[in-house]
């Protein structure tokens, strides 16, 4: 078991554990862009109230950290304590044999920035460092072109590959077609 650790990135940028106290912040990044929110956060239905669902997400999340099942962090500029995005290894799986799916949504006026390679770098080499195998998914829609090149270069940077075809996922009572892109980390390590 490993209870998720916070993380020290470049450009002095911070990944601390997900919890309740991430609910304003997260729900101000929201409203800049609910759109975008929609995009990395699926499962979000616009029908309900965002506040319940971003609350109930938080209270899972927080009550699972130490559990490995799934490990999510706020992304936070040291500098000015501002939230930048969320980050995280989720158990919503496609693959049999995958350990965590990686999802992100960093906030429009951090965007081009490669922060989100540099999380990903950091969450990977904590997982390098366990000794153990896993195998993460990252889902793409087709149509997200800046999800697209994320998935490409984490792939490009830890030996991953895309799948050749679509994976559906279902989303809002539809089946969305999904790219689906395969990183393993300690490949022949402890399963």
């Amino acid at each position: 078991m490993a209870t998720t650790p916070e993380l020290k990135l470049p450009q002095g940028l911070a990944l601390e554990p997900v919890n309740k106290l991430a609910l304003k912040p997260i729900l101000n990044a929201y409203n800049e862009d609910p759109q975008s929110a929609y995009s990395a956060l699926p499962w979000l239905d616009k029908n309900k109230d965002i506040r319940q669902q971003i609350r109930d997400m938080l209270f899972d999340v927080e009550t699972q950290t130490e559990s490995d099942q799934i490990h999510f962090w706020s992304i936070i500029d040291e500098e000015s304590n501002d939230f930048v995005g969320l980050i995280g290894l989720g158990d919503e799986l496609q693959l049999l044999h995958s350990n965590y799916n990686l999802g992100y949504w960093v906030r429009s006026k951090f965007r081009r920035r490669g922060i989100t390679i540099n999380c990903v770098n950091a969450i990977f080499e904590w997982l390098s460092s366990r000794k153990q195998f896993f195998r993460i998914e990252i889902t793409v829609h087709p149509h997200n072109e800046a999800g697209l090149a994320t998935a490409a270069a984490v792939c490009a940077a830890w030996g991953g590959e895309s799948v050749d075809e679509f994976i559906g996922i279902e989303i809002g009572n539809r089946t969305v077609p999904h790219r689906i892109h395969i990183i393993d980390i300690n490949r022949g390590g402890e399963s």
